[in-house]
């Protein structure tokens, strides 16, 4: 008898354990203190909206959302007046109950006021798959489906969270302030996974870049070293292989037309006032690619469903700053919500939105308090935004030897020209390459002189420059040949790497060339808070020559780009507005003190930046 009494209390037993068929808690935690305390727990598991369901006092469910698949239920709880502690769920479906617990956390102190990315950092983007490989044990996943491949030039080669970890003393020696990584979050696609940009779980760092823990230990490190870590984060799509898109919470927790259609990538219809609701449509709502479905940020749940994730990592991870991955393709009221939603939790934290357009005042429509975009009553509420303008004159200004109306420096005096169109032009991402772009040193053949009046343009102009993974060590990259030539491995991130320009010993000669300069010339800016925040006041080019100052009340540094073959004299009466007082300038390069008389001349394809004195 009492055999069959434990036989029968083990298949009560059982039968709860079967019956607790969450697999899924999203967020798998919150924080107390927060300004969004109203959360929205995601459960999964088989059939669970079809039990009822309760949390612990204090706490109430505020709102109980099931949606057509039985497998999901959404559970509102506010948790304004709760601290740190473990609550209790329970789940009941007429006589058969089960538990899960939910923590919230104590929270970081001053987590709300973080300060976060501005133009006095210079940000070193980096793809991890690409860069080092720290942790070979993790190369391969048993539960993830490409493997590690480095003889595939678009395959797995390795990098991880840990290779990055190994060599922050690098790019902090280097003179960079922040590192912009590709996402990390896992990926499952069968191949080219390694860009991770078709996410199949959100809340999860991929297996083969290490775990969770290892990215907030990155965050951490960083931290120590006065470094900021930016999260590169996807609101337009997840890859086809998430566990939501596998089994859709909703029909149109996706775009759907039904399935797949192509977005026609035409970024203006978001906004054309003569366009048709078509074009708009595809432009939002069309898939970027046949592998990553189209999120609809329309839907209350999928929007609030994003908006939780991204704080949660900025809580969890302990983050300094997001950039938004195709911004412009969202929904456009769906991502301004997003967008306010973090900047409402975190008033001083900055969000950088890829806006790939070739107008400025296309772009600015995206930037938060866009004169543009208020003649529409918009405003994305978006800090900063990518200057694709620059990069475009970046990508030919250097080999146009002979000025004319339109080529030549001209293309950057005119660039800088329409600032009028931005909010705040200092909150713009400048840059000369990105890992979707051409290689700088690969369209100029790996002139050195052409890099340097590159880099100095970069470094000294307004907004906040980033610079691309092994441009500061000559690394070139054809995009015609496809995206992993532009994506090759830092040389010596690998053991057995016969190169390692990590490490001064281990470069050639031309590295250090270019090493050197990016160093000298980025660490000098990190204390110019001249160049920082100072006015930019520029001066039509002339000859190809490009002359430009940054200044405050009491500095200025002056800047000249000779663009031509020739050695040009520059007749500095043509500044006295700027020049005024001053009598000399140091060459922050060379630390040569030149003579402000009435001349100066400079060679063919140099750059000058001298602190005035």
């Amino acid at each position: 008898m009492k055999k069959n009494k434990l036989i029968l209390l083990f298949a009560i037993f059982f039968t709860t354990l079967s019956m607790a068929q969450i697999t899924k808690m999203e967020p798998p935690f919150w924080y107390e203190g927060m300004k969004k305390s109203e959360i929205q727990i995601l459960f999964y598991g088989k059939d669970i909206a079809e039990n009822s369901v309760t949390v612990s006092k204090p706490v109430i469910i505020t709102n109980l959302t099931k949606t057509e698949n039985p497998n999901y239920l959404f559970v509102t709880i506010d948790t304004k007046t709760i601290k740190a502690q473990t609550l209790e769920f329970t789940f009941k479906n007429g006589k058969k109950t089960f538990s899960q617990p939910f923590e919230i956390k104590k929270r970081r102190a001053d987590s709300a006021i973080r300060k976060s990315f501005d133009a006095s950092d210079v940000i070193y983007l980096l793809m991890p798959d690409r860069f080092a490989n720290g942790n070979e044990a993790n190369d391969s996943s048993p539960n993830l489906t490409e493997k590690g491949n480095r003889d595939l030039p678009g395959g797995r080669h390795g990098g991880d969270i840990q290779g990055i970890i190994d060599h922050l003393d690098y790019i902090q020696e280097l003179g960079a302030t922040a590192i912009w990584s590709t996402p990390l979050c896992e990926d499952n696609d069968k191949g080219y996974s390694y860009h991770t940009y078709g996410q199949s779980d959100v809340y999860q760092i991929d297996a083969r870049y290490g775990t969770n823990e290892d990215y907030k230990r990155l965050a951490s490190e960083m931290h120590k070293r006065n470094l900021k870590l930016i999260k590169d984060y996807v609101t337009n799509h997840w890859g086809a292989e998430h566990w939501m898109f596998k089994d859709m919470p909703s029909y149109d927790w996706f775009h759907q037309f039904p399935g797949y259609a192509q977005s026609n990538y035409r970024m203006t219809t978001q906004y054309d006032t003569n366009g048709s609701k078509r074009d708009a449509k595809y432009c939002m709502d069309g898939w970027f690619v046949p592998s990553m479905p189209d999120l609809n940020q329309s839907n209350p749940l999928v929007l609030n469903y994003l908006i939780q994730n991204a704080i949660w990592w900025i809580e969890f991870a302990d983050l300094d700053g997001y950039r938004v991955d195709t911004y412009s393709y969202n929904d456009k009221d769906g991502i301004a919500k997003w967008t306010k939603a973090i900047t409402d939790e975190y008033p001083y934290f900055n969000i950088v939105g890829e806006v790939w357009m070739h107008d400025q005042a296309q772009i600015s429509y995206w930037q938060k308090n866009s004169p543009i975009a208020k003649i529409q009553s918009y405003n994305s509420y978006l800090p900063s935004v990518m200057d694709f303008t620059l990069h475009d004159a970046f990508g030919s200004v250097f080999n146009e030897n002979e000025a004319n109306w339109s080529n030549g420096t001209i293309k950057f005096y005119e660039n800088f020209v329409n600032d009028f169109l931005y909010d705040n032009p200092n909150n713009l991402l400048v840059f000369i390459e990105n890992h979707d772009t051409g290689r700088f040193n690969e369209i100029y053949k790996n002139d050195f002189k052409k890099f340097q009046l590159g880099m100095t343009l970069l470094a000294t102009t307004r907004g906040i420059p980033q610079i691309y993974y092994g441009s500061e060590i000559g690394m070139a990259g054809n995009k015609g040949k496809g995206d992993a030539d532009i994506r090759q491995d830092f040389p010596g991130g690998w053991k057995g790497d016969s190169n390692n320009a990590f490490t001064n010993s281990g470069r050639t000669e031309m590295q250090k060339q270019y090493f050197n300069f990016s160093k000298k010339l980025l660490n000098w800016r990190k204390n110019k808070t001249v160049i920082h925040s100072g006015k930019l006041t520029h001066y039509i080019p002339e000859n190809n020559v490009y002359v430009y100052f940054r200044h405050n009340d009491t500095e200025s540094v002056m800047v000249i780009l000779n663009n031509s073959l020739n050695n040009q004299t520059l007749n500095l009466n043509r500044f006295e507005e700027n020049i005024k007082k001053f009598t000399s300038g140091k060459d922050i390069i060379s630390n040569e003190t030149l003579k402000l008389n009435n001349e100066l001349s400079i060679e063919g394809k140099t750059a000058l930046i001298l602190e005035l004195q």
